[in-house]
């Protein structure tokens, strides 16, 4: 009986270990696409497409969306890249979304 807890508590912590891992994953990704958008000569869909990029390569099988948009960051120009995926519940299915966001100043052109 015993053994049956320390199981279920191993696997609990392995999901959530796995949940952060995801949840990590989808902030640099997004910081990535984010600093890629605001260089120079480059728009906030290429940001986007720059972090679903390295979130698939980092995330095989998860579903992950994105979006770019242009924002103003304490009155100056900047970039926004948010990423959505699903929360991993049981192994990487999951039932809820997760959404980060990242921002980077744009470059003077």
């Amino acid at each position: 009986m015993i053994g049956t807890l320390v199981v279920l508590l191993a696997l609990a912590l392995l999901q959530v270990v796995l949940a952060l891992h995801v949840r990590n994953t989808l902030i640099s990704s997004a910081h990535e696409g984010a600093r890629h958008a605001a260089t120079a000569d480059r728009e906030p869909a290429d940001g986007a497409d720059r972090a679903l990029e390295v979130a698939h390569q980092s995330l095989p099988g998860v579903e992950v969306r994105a979006d770019g948009a242009t924002v103003s960051i304490d009155g100056a120009e900047g970039v926004r890249v948010t990423l959505s995926a699903p929360v991993p519940v049981i192994g990487t299915w999951g039932m809820g979304d997760m959404t980060v966001e990242a921002r980077a100043l744009e470059e003077g052109r």
